[in-house]
């Protein structure tokens, strides 16, 4: 059993699935406290391999699962044995939003405001010319739209995205991002990425999730998902705006 997975395992008398986390976690949410304890022991190891990911940045790795570990403990307290959700994929946004949070606000690495205020221009510019133009920008064309040297533009772009930077390290401390990419040996990253993903988009108003699942699942132009939705292509392209926004804000 790997240490992502929910815990269940063949029960042999009846032939069924036993979830040991949602029997606790009914049992707990009906009155019984102890199992609190039970609950955050279990997944130690799911608060660990994600408090691994972000090693290197300047705080201790005991400190990081500390901070996760609030994340899971809040997951505990709120988790909604009704949803039909794994409580993992229910926990790993709220644990990786807790450490994120303490590194954007309490971290030993500040950005300044400035940087960051360049950093959203940049972004700006470079949904406006995917949205017009259907492909990636360059630096440089970034770069002239804002009045910025290309490496202006590169320091402020890194500054206001440390969860994508290729120093990062990662798992071990012999490696970082650049050394992993596009390696298979990162599936645990990815679908630690998927999980928080998919837990967003599923509280996205439905229009939203109309629009990825038509522009991003079945790859239709903005055009085309204008139409299916009897919406004009501007509003689909203020619509994605909008979701790229939101997505941002929940996976900083």
């Amino acid at each position: 059993m790997t240490d992502t997975q929910n815990y269940i395992w063949t029960d042999t008398e009846t032939g069924g699935k036993f979830d040991a986390n949602r029997a606790d976690l009914l049992r707990y949410q009906a009155g019984d406290t102890s199992l609190e304890a039970v609950l955050m022991e279990r997944n130690a190891p799911l608060v660990n391999g994600l408090a691994c990911r972000f090693r290197g940045r300047g705080v201790e790795y005991e400190d990081l699962v500390q901070i996760g570990s609030i994340g899971m403990l809040k997951a505990i307290r709120s988790f909604d044995c009704e949803r039909g959700t794994a409580f993992s994929t229910y926990a790993v946004p709220l644990i990786i939003g807790e450490i994120r949070r303490f590194l954007r606000d309490d971290g030993m690495i500040k950005v300044s405001r400035n940087q960051k205020r360049i950093g959203a221009m940049l972004m700006r510019e470079r949904e406006k010319y995917l949205a017009e133009q259907g492909c990636e920008p360059t630096l440089e064309i970034l770069a002239e739209a804002v009045g910025l040297s290309p490496e202006e533009a590169a320091v402020a772009m890194d500054a206001s995205m440390p969860v994508h930077s290729l120093s990062e390290v990662i798992g071990d401390e012999d490696y970082t991002l650049e050394n992993v990419i596009p390696a298979a040996e990162d599936t645990l990253g990815k679908m630690l990425e998927h999980i928080a993903l998919e837990e967003i988009i599923g509280t996205l108003p439905e229009l939203w999730r109309k629009i990825l699942l038509l522009r991003y699942y079945r790859e239709y132009s903005q055009q085309q998902t204008a139409d299916a939705l009897g919406l004009t292509q501007v509003k689909i392209s203020r619509e994605e705006k909008k979701i790229f926004t939101r997505l941002r804000q929940e996976l900083a």
